[in-house]
């Protein structure tokens, strides 16, 4: 029964299962978040969460995972995450049913609003939290060792060799994007959205206090891209990849030698030689013709769409270049769950593999 258990947690673990149950739960959250804001649930959660874990590391594999230094503050990352998560949509709902109710929200009372001081209420709260945090990370570093490894050599490489926890979604996104895309033009666009936050979004409502209902669109999107995307990366390059980048169940042994049978191609392969039968062309614009349609579809006839569809009221409201902008942004966040699961589920490697002039997509 043991056995049986682990296999499907093992099984469940799988990169496309695995993100597909995240993505379903993700939305499913919002969906009920008059559940899922319940204090109890919410505790019953974290302590399934805790218990399975607990009982998980009488397991041998996954109790070298899970207790590595490194990988100590991952696991509370989950937890952490989770709380916060239900923390700010819990207050999000209760303000939503005061305004529902013709009330003022709860950080906008006047007695909020005036018994708060930065001295010395602010001050001492911070300054229990200092103490606090650094007794915790005093005892933290007398029980687990530090993660110091020996002198780097150039003969003696680590299998696997994985960047630190904060960099280990981008060293996913190289298993499925090129280095140029997903090492600088990926990290710019996150970093240049997050910066035009203010200029793209005007909407004045849920500033200074918590909502959901007035900033649907913007809170999913945006907790979609942190919780979803860069999260999912952090715990797949921590828990589940392991030597030679090979996925790994969180009860398997990590085996030096599993090698995974693996054809990866690209679209222009698929297309001539799976589907015309016939030798892709010498030409690189022939070669790559459908590759670039679809890539000019997806940017360019979807984005009118949307506007005049789901995102109707979004292009309304935020006129054509600040539509334009967002959508973009917004079409390029999908793009990597996109390529995710044609790489899982096609062996796709590329849409546009250009290798003359190492341009790829």
């Amino acid at each position: 029964m043991t056995d049986l258990i682990k296999d499907f947690v093992n099984w469940f673990c799988s990169p496309s299962i695995f993100v597909t149950a995240g993505i379903i739960v993700f939305f499913l959250t919002y969906s009920i978040r008059k559940i899922m804001v319940n204090s109890w649930f919410n505790l019953g959660l974290m302590v399934a969460m805790l218990l399975f874990a607990l009982v998980s590391c009488l397991d041998e594999n996954f109790r070298k995972i899970m207790t590595k230094p490194d990988n100590i503050p991952i696991a509370g990352l989950m937890f952490l995450s989770v709380f916060f998560m239900w923390f700010g949509m819990k207050q999000a709902f209760e303000n939503d049913l005061r305004k529902e109710k013709g009330e003022e929200v709860y950080e906008g009372r006047p007695e909020e609003k005036s018994k708060v001081f930065t001295w010395p209420d602010l001050v001492y709260i911070e300054l229990i939290v200092m103490v606090a945090l650094t007794a915790l990370l005093i005892v933290w570093s007398v029980i687990v060792k530090a993660p110091l490894e020996q002198p780097a050599h150039p003969s003696k490489s680590p299998n696997p060799a994985k960047a630190p926890w904060y960099f280990l979604g981008l060293q996913e996104m190289l298993v499925y994007f090129d280095p140029w895309l997903a090492g600088v033009v990926f990290p710019s666009l996150i970093i240049l959205g997050l910066m035009a936050i203010p200029f793209i979004d005007r909407n004045p409502k849920g500033s200074g206090y918590y909502t959901f209902k007035e900033r649907a669109f913007a809170i999913v999107s945006f907790n979609f891209g942190w919780i979803v995307l860069w999260v999912t990366l952090i715990l797949i390059g921590t828990f589940l990849r392991g030597p030679n980048w090979n996925f790994f169940g969180p009860y398997e042994y990590w085996d030096v030698h599993k090698m995974p049978p693996l054809a990866n191609v690209n679209l222009s392969e698929m297309v001539f030689a799976g589907l015309l039968g016939r030798k892709p062309p010498d030409s690189i614009l022939m070669r790559e013709f459908f590759g670039f349609l679809a890539i000019a579809v997806y940017y360019l006839i979807l984005p009118p769409i949307l506007a005049a569809t789901v995102l109707k009221g979004v292009y309304q409201r935020a006129g054509f270049l600040r539509y334009s902008f967002t959508v973009f942004l917004f079409l390029t966040m999908l793009a990597l769950p996109i390529k995710m699961y044609l790489r899982w589920l096609f062996n796709l490697k590329y849409i546009v593999a250009i290798p003359e002039y190492f341009f790829n997509i």
